[in-house]
């Protein structure tokens, strides 16, 4: 009898080991799942902006940066546990990603999983000349700078249209490109969106415009953008142009005079500058000019091809700050619109309402 119940006292010993032993099993698999799930939950801090994957990194290789990029959260287990999880282990897309304060460790691998990559903004302004645009993008990070040393020509043969002026053919809109892109690559994108709103306008054109080519309504187009910043007169004053094309008349307008000054322009047109003959003078010349002299926006190349009907031939600024313009059909209306102007030029300017 004292060996069976010696025998049944080992068993329950044995037993409640294993049964203790398992409980503690239990608790550490807690302890560890709620510290994994802390892990994959909590945002991550960092010493530095951003990470980058490159082509050929791994889910190690990628650790290293984040643990070099200051992240120190996480075990490398833990983070290829949770990689496991979220489908990301052998599908991290290459890219730039943002290690942003409220960002966690599953966020930031379901992003690298979809290739959800730091988006930069570049944004070519309406009216801006090509030089103005090659100086903006010149000074666009991260993007990778490949035309610098390239004269306009040789930029224009690298996008693939050699022995095309380059002014007025990249369309002014705010272009998104991650790190890796290329000022070429952002200069395609303008270019063919231009083309596409080039084509768009012109399938809209007015049954009688008396416009050749949908080249040139984009020369008109950036010569009203360069006129008037105001949507409300951009077809008026395409009429006015229009109107002096078809009567022969030259179009008078001072941004062809600058722009064919060029960069030695100083901010004043002077008289001697509209008798000055170039092929973009158009107090000189007739008709329009060679090439288009700045970026038109899709508003004015649509009003360039549906211009407002009427019979103003003449406008000058109202001169009050608007910049408005006063339109008049004679030459004596005109010129009496000048004389106010100038008059308005010559008073004091009221101070500013505080």
């Amino acid at each position: 009898m004292r060996v069976a119940v010696t025998g049944k006292r080992g068993c329950l010993a044995v037993l409640g080991t294993v049964l203790l032993l398992a409980a503690l099993l239990a608790i550490a698999a807690v302890v560890a799942w709620r510290h994994y799930l802390h892990f994959a939950q909590t945002p991550m801090s960092a010493s530095a902006p951003s990470v980058v994957i490159a082509p050929g990194d791994s889910l190690k290789a990628t650790l290293r940066k984040l643990r070099a990029a200051g992240v120190a959260q996480g075990t490398d287990l833990e983070w290829q546990l949770l990689a496991r999880q979220v489908d990301a282990a052998g599908k991290l897309k290459v890219g730039e990603y943002a290690l942003a304060p409220a960002l966690s460790p599953r966020e930031l691998l379901e992003r690298m999983r979809q290739g959800r990559v730091i988006q930069y903004r570049f944004t070519i302004v309406e009216g801006w000349n090509f030089r103005q645009l090659r100086a903006a993008i010149a000074t666009a990070t991260p993007l990778q700078q490949s035309i610098a040393a390239l004269d306009d020509a040789a930029v224009m043969a690298r996008l693939g249209f050699a022995n095309q002026h380059p002014e007025g053919r990249f369309l002014p809109e705010t272009y998104l490109y991650q790190r890796g892109d290329s000022d070429l690559d952002v200069l395609k994108r303008a270019h063919l969106a231009m083309d596409k709103a080039l084509a768009q306008a012109w399938a809209q054109r007015a049954a009688d415009l008396p416009l050749g080519s949908p080249e040139q309504a984009l020369i008109l187009a950036s010569i009203i953008e360069k006129e008037t910043a105001l949507g409300a007169e951009r077809p008026l004053i395409a009429g006015v142009f229009l109107r002096r094309l078809q009567l022969g008349m030259k179009l008078q307008t001072d941004p062809t005079v600058i722009y064919g000054i060029g960069s030695s322009y100083d901010g004043n047109i002077r008289r001697r500058d509209l008798t000055t003959d170039t092929p973009y003078n158009t107090y000189t010349r007739t008709g329009l000019t060679p090439t288009p002299i700045a970026m038109p926006g899709r508003e004015a190349l649509l009003a360039a091809v549906r211009p407002a009907p009427g019979n103003a031939l003449y406008f000058v600024a109202v001169g009050d700050g608007t910049g408005a313009h006063v339109f008049s059909a004679t030459l004596a209306e005109h010129n009496a619109a000048v004389a106010r102007y100038l008059q308005r030029r010559r008073l004091p300017q009221p101070e500013p309402t505080p």
